[in-house]
């Protein structure tokens, strides 16, 4: 591995390999801890879905809106620590 010095390439040092192994690990880490949130935001229903059936008093489109929060949540579950 190298890294970019005055122009030139140089080769990192031990130390330097060894903070980058421990940085990607911690990445994949917390990836591997959060990753479901981002996830589940990206398909979770719009908010304004259960709100608009709380102002009607639609209970059924506020069962719909759970129902479906309830299928992201189980498509993409926290992880077991």
């Amino acid at each position: 591995m190298n890294k970019m010095v005055n122009g030139e390439l140089v080769p990192l040092t031990q130390e330097e390999i060894s903070q980058r192994e421990t940085d990607i690990a911690a990445h994949e880490a917390e990836q591997l801890a959060t990753g479901y949130i981002h996830q589940r935001q990206s398909e979770y229903p719009p908010i304004e879905d259960y709100l608009d059936g709380i102002v009607k008093g639609d209970t059924a489109q506020v069962d719909k809106y759970i129902a479906d929060c309830q299928a992201v949540k189980t498509k993409y579950p926290k992880p077991i620590t």
